[in-house]
């Protein structure tokens, strides 16, 4: 019995281009923009000596960059979710990224198995673009979580900022200059943005609407009624914190008990293609029997469209709205 390693190195070289695009993204831009760090970016930024303008400038490039490009045939699914991870590199860098990662995997292939040429194109040019999406989809996921898990933080600091008599503009700077990335750096363009003229409400809403987040809507929403209508400002962001937080709450309560069954639906999603990779690695010549009869293609692609249809009803039975 012979084994095959070729789906490991498929799976290594996969690996290798996903954590090469985070090592030159982090190259290039350092520590400053990861959301990790303590000081936000705009701050750090501010620190080094850039003008509030300069700065401004370029946040607001990077946070609106990713839409303007969706008529880019291949960006165009990448777009959206750039925008919510606030990607610093242009789409036309992302694009030469996926160039980049896409030769860089034809090479591993070349040199670590024996695949033919169109397959080496077309699995390159799959990883290539598959690192770039996995990469973004996950920095998109990760940002918007941590947004969620700021904010009530962030609105009840400007609950206490209000209460002991700042207006709400240096609220925004107190949020701005006090929370970390990512809500630090947003709070901190709408305060620089109100400061050169931006009504505050429509520079929420632009927020809100760009990271689709309804929470942010709801903060907008307050604000704007308030400007309108009058009224406490501090005890109608002081009710929307509790709301969020208890949202939030609910979020969590709902994740916990669904985990069982989102792992479940997870494994038996993976289950079948796992065991499909296991029969290849263990017995290469399982299928030699059968790949020449007539059935063998069209039952490959019965098989591939149930596994498809299997992840996508599985995922649609733990996705719980709430």
């Amino acid at each position: 019995m012979s084994l095959s390693i070729e789906p490991i190195i498929y799976g290594l070289i996969f690996v290798g281009v996903l954590l090469l695009v985070e090592g030159i993204y982090l190259l290039i831009f350092g520590k400053s923009i990861s959301l990790n760090s303590k000081v936000n970016r705009r701050l750090e930024m501010l620190e080094k000596g850039a003008g509030r303008e300069q700065v401004l400038e370029q946040l607001r490039k990077e946070m609106s960059q990713h839409m303007k490009s969706r008529s880019i045939p291949v960006y165009a699914m990448l777009a959206n979710k750039a925008q919510k991870a606030n990607i610093a590199f242009t789409p036309g860098q992302i694009i030469l990224m996926m160039v980049v990662l896409g030769v860089v995997a034809f090479l591993g292939l070349t040199f670590g198995t024996a695949a033919s040429l169109p397959i080496r194109i077309v699995v390159s040019v799959l990883m290539g673009v598959g690192a770039v999406y996995v990469w973004i989809n996950n920095k998109a996921k990760k940002r918007l979580d941590l947004i969620e898990e700021q904010l009530p933080d962030g609105v009840e600091l400007m609950v206490r900022s209000l209460r002991v008599g700042h207006p709400f503009s240096s609220a925004l700077q107190i949020v701005a200059k006090e929370v970390p990335d990512p809500l630090g750096t947003e709070m901190g363009v709408i305060s620089d943005e109100a400061s050169y003229g931006r009504d505050v409400s429509e520079a929420m809403k632009s927020m809100a609407e760009r990271l689709d987040m309804q929470d942010l809507r709801f903060l907008a929403v307050a604000v704007t009624i308030q400007q309108q209508s009058g009224g406490n400002l501090a005890e109608i962001l002081a009710g929307l914190a509790k709301v969020i937080r208890a949202r939030f709450k609910l979020f969590r309560r709902v994740k916990a008990i669904t985990a069982e069954a989102k792992w479940s639906g997870m494994f038996l999603s993976i289950f079948p293609i796992g065991a499909l990779v296991m029969i290849q690695l263990l017995d290469p010549n399982y299928y030699d029997d059968v790949k020449e009869t007539a059935y063998f293609i069209p039952a490959c692609f019965v098989v591939a469209g149930f596994l498809i249809a299997n992840i996508f009803v599985m995922r649609a039975l733990v996705n719980i709205k709430v």
